[in-house]
């Protein structure tokens, strides 16, 4: 049975307490819980509720949208409550949707029709287009991504070294005792259906095959840093690396892989400096390997790349719902496994799962940078099981 996330406690606050004054957009990845959140929410208001999903909607029929408008204006009509809730899931299935909810929306405000919006996608580059081009000053977002640590823990018993394995899909949680067909599952269902309809089908892209070769290199790579020289030569391909950056931040909007960009003290940014490849879950690097569990967890050098990659999910998640920024450092042979910056301050992470628990570069980052702090996470420092269940935004009380 599924946890109610804190979100579904969020929308409820939201859509029952206060005045209908924004549309409330839920979005993330796939297969996080946004369409059971607002089930649970269905469930628990005493609002009159219509929900209905475009995922099997033309993307052309915007009318489709008014269609649903209406059905929920009549449920609030023969409601003896004074106003009504309307539920879309996949709403960025539809071309030009972010319109029609406009003109609707709209006409409701003009006609003081108590009609409340909630707007579901799991397509972040479409959903906030929409939102920035035709709903501004409408709109409030509610981010749903991976699940962390905790949650898998209270809902599946997950213990840390399975989270670092795989990772947090809930979906997949009850098929680890059979790691291939989890496997299958985490492919079939959730990779190839994210980069296929999150991305291909709504987003153009003249190299489908360079996109998901560079998805495949990236899992490959997670916690490492390549330039996208070598990432060109790796993939063989007669591409450039504006296209690579270009699909990498298309796989990133869509919660699959990251390209965390260099540190520099003050305002500059490289952007095009050689990118850290950090997936957003690590079961997306698990599914597609050909050893086991127990083989890689066997093998602390081996190990110690999937903690990292785990650390790092859990920091890249939380830059999508609180006020940080994350990004590596490295300066000649030195280097901090990750950077994460907010208001100003910076504090510098290095994950030593290993034996070694020396992390050279800190000293020269500590030199060149001036951080707020820094902070091992390993067994001489804070055991990364912990940080796994820490707030980063805690750090920087």
């Amino acid at each position: 049975m599924l946890i109610e996330r804190a979100q579904k406690s969020l929308l409820t606050k939201r859509i029952e307490s206060e005045p209908r004054q924004f549309i409330q957009v839920l979005y993330g990845p796939r297969q996080v819980g946004k369409t059971t959140v607002a089930q649970q929410f269905m469930q628990a208001t005493h609002l009159p509720t219509h929900f209905a999903s475009a995922d099997l909607v033309g993307a052309g029929q915007s009318s489709w949208i008014s269609q649903q408008w209406e059905a929920a204006r009549i449920k609030l009509l023969k409601s003896e409550q004074q106003e009504s809730v309307l539920i879309i899931d996949e709403i960025q299935k539809i071309s030009n949707w972010s319109e029609t909810v406009k003109k609707e929306w709209d006409a409701d405000s003009v006609n003081q029709k108590n009609l409340k919006v909630i707007l579901l996608g799991s397509s972040r580059l479409l959903i906030q287009q929409g939102l920035t081009e035709s709903l501004a000053g409408r709109f409030e977002t509610i981010y749903l991504g991976h699940w962390s640590y905790g949650e898998m823990k209270h809902a599946f018993n997950f213990t840390p070294q399975q989270y670092v394995w795989f990772g947090g899909y809930p979906g997949a949680a009850t098929l680890i005792d059979d790691e291939e067909r989890w496997a299958r599952y985490i492919v079939d269902s959730l990779i190839e259906t994210s980069i296929s309809k999150d991305i291909l089908m709504l987003t153009r892209v003249d190299k489908p095959s360079l996109m998901k070769r560079l998805f495949e290199l990236g899992c490959g790579y997670s916690g490492q840093i390549l330039s996208y020289t070598k990432i060109l030569g790796q993939l063989q391909d007669a591409g450039n690396t504006t296209t690579l950056a270009h699909y990498l931040h298309l796989l990133d909007t869509a919660g699959l892989l990251g390209g965390l960009e260099k540190y520099h003290p003050g305002n500059l940014r490289s952007r095009a400096s050689s990118p850290k490849f950090q997936v957003h879950n690590t079961a997306l690097i698990s599914a597609q390997q050909q050893h086991t569990f127990h083989d890689i967890s066997e093998n602390p050098e081996l190990w110690g790349r999937w903690v990292e990659s785990s650390v790092g999910a859990h920091l890249i998640n939380h830059t999508r719902t609180d006020a940080l920024k994350l990004y590596y450092w490295r300066q000649g042979n030195h280097e901090v496994d990750f950077v994460l910056e907010h208001k100003g301050k910076i504090i510098g992470l290095e994950i030593k799962s290993g034996r070694s628990q020396h992390a050279s570069g800190m000293a020269v980052f500590c030199k060149e940078c001036n951080p707020y702090k820094v902070l091992l996470v390993g067994n001489s420092g804070t055991p990364w099981q912990e940080f796994l269940e820490l707030n980063p935004l805690e750090l920087f009380n």
